[in-house]
């Protein structure tokens, strides 16, 4: 039995894109957009060697996952919104797979949280 998300060995994402904004969390996003709604999503990365974490796009073969997966829609439909000063409403890789009850992906020591719903 599989805990973790696995990653496929092909994967082609096409639904969500590359975003860049102003921030003050994150600089890039992968941004699901459905007609004037938009929502962001935001993984947490690490640099082993200056031991610096930051908050980016997540990976390629989560894109069309998360996408496609039954609870999505739904689940755009309550958190997404129109964009305000080039942002938009934005969950981070972990919230929205556990709101969409996917397995999720393997938690590293490094890895922080957010207090709050809203980043």
């Amino acid at each position: 039995m599989r805990y973790h998300f696995v990653k496929p060995q092909l994967y082609n994402p096409r639904y969500g894109i590359i975003y860049e904004c102003n921030h003050e969390v994150y600089s890039k996003c992968t941004l699901y957009l459905i007609k004037d709604k938009g929502l962001a999503v935001i993984q947490q990365r690490y640099d082993k060697e200056t031991k610096t974490t930051w908050w980016t796009e997540i990976d390629p073969y989560l894109v069309d996952a998360l996408y496609l997966n039954q609870n999505f829609k739904e689940y755009f439909n309550r958190y997404s919104g129109i964009v305000k000063g080039g942002l938009y409403p934005t969950v981070t890789i972990r919230q929205i797979m556990w709101a969409l009850k996917m397995k999720p992906i393997k938690r590293e020591r490094w890895e922080t949280t957010f207090d709050h719903r809203d980043i």
